[in-house]
């Protein structure tokens, strides 16, 4: 499963900047494309490979396992509806069956965490509120309708709850965790860091998203405090590991890209808000500066243990060794990509796709040489 929906996301990747670059679909439509049937299922089904993990629990069982593939199909219902060939109804369909599975979700993780012997890993709590907060931004969906004359600030907070709140507190909360793993150095500083660091963060996307609909002057104070807390990240990692640690691991190198991309898109951000930039920007530029190399970088150090799960063996380093060859370079690319889009220069997409393609082929390479080593 985690497999399919790791593909899914890069294929869902390929096919938006394919459609963005052509003028196929709208950028909305291209950005619903990439959150509702790519994105938003391969986190929960990360979340459902993790929690056992952080819980010292038994894997979930398949009924949770399974539900990632009902929200892609909830994302299909999305991405037609904003194509406009599915009525606007199928919008609020999906968004119904996407609630109840968050629901569901969230009930899962915390019957997981209150049964854990001891004390759970703090990073199921960031989990938890990541839930929430696209359970938030999905009620907003029907609101809109409700009240047609909010529909531009409601738009507003439902777009940030579910970036910065659902995708980023996920991701914040697991890159202190996926980088040492990475590097195969465990950071024991890293639960006290994520339990200090949760308040703040929550609070940061609260203030943003409440200050990008009401009032701009929040949004900044917000952007400041979550700046912030990715800072504390970054500054850990590079005390522990050096730059030359980071650079010279290609999956370390694109996780850690994921964190300056995500820093660079909440200062370009504030630019938004005071309309320094065009905020149709914003969007294109938080896929390409902050989730290609959040998944590509996710999926070049996870990707070989899902497919070759159990003890360590020769065909799943050599499935390393290839995922993470040019890693740095692919980083570098789409932070440039990423950049570019920010500031309304659409050659950012040509270096995105660029580095995309890269990475499409040492998928495709990391695969051949797992069933080469295999053969032999």
């Amino acid at each position: 499963m985690l497999i399919y929906l790791g593909f899914s996301a890069v294929a869902v990747f390929l096919a938006a900047l394919a459609l963005l670059h052509s003028g196929g679909v709208s950028v909305t439509a291209a950005a619903h494309l990439i959150f509702a049937i790519g994105i938003v299922p391969l986190i929960f089904a990360a979340i459902g490979h993790f929690v056992p993990v952080l819980t010292r629990s038994r894997g979930a069982p398949r009924s949770i396992l399974l539900l990632p593939l009902l929200l892609q199909l909830a994302g299909v219902l999305t991405f037609l509806a904003f194509r406009g060939t599915l009525p606007e109804s199928a919008l609020y369909t999906a968004a119904s069956g996407t609630l109840l599975i968050a629901l569901l979700f969230a009930s899962w993780v915390i019957r997981r965490a209150r049964a854990t012997l001891g004390r759970p890993h703090p990073g199921w709590q960031w989990y938890l509120l990541a839930i929430a907060f696209l359970a938030a931004a999905l009620l907003l969906i029907p609101a809109m309708s409700w009240w047609p004359q909010a529909r531009p600030q409601l738009r507003l907070l439902h777009l940030h709850l579910n970036t910065l709140g659902f995708i980023g507190l996920t991701a914040l909360g697991s890159l202190q965790v996926l980088l040492p793993t990475a590097l195969r150095t465990p950071d024991p500083g890293a639960a006290q860091r994520l339990r200090r660091q949760l308040p703040f963060a929550v609070g940061g996307v609260l203030a943003i998203a409440l200050g990008a609909a009401f009032w701009p002057p929040l949004s900044l104070a917000g952007a400041l405090v979550l700046l912030l807390v990715t800072v504390q990240i970054a500054r850990a990692c590079l005390t522990r590991h050096g730059w030359q640690g980071l650079s010279a691991d290609g999956a370390a190198a694109s996780l850690f890209a994921a964190l300056a991309g995500f820093a660079l898109l909440l200062i370009f951000g504030s630019a938004h808000a005071f309309s320094v930039l065009d905020g149709h920007d914003a969007v294109p530029a938080f896929v390409v500066a902050f989730l290609l190399p959040l998944v590509s970088g996710a999926l070049s150090e996870l990707l070989p243990v899902w497919y070759r799960p159990g003890r360590r063996t020769p065909a799943r380093d050599r499935m390393h060794a290839e995922l993470r060859r040019g890693g740095a370079l692919r980083a570098l690319l789409f932070l440039a990509g990423g950049i570019l889009l920010a500031l309304g220069m659409s050659d950012g997409l040509w270096v995105a796709g660029v580095a995309l393609l890269s990475f499409i082929i040492a998928l495709l390479r990391s695969l051949a040489a797992a069933g080469a080593q295999d053969q032999g």
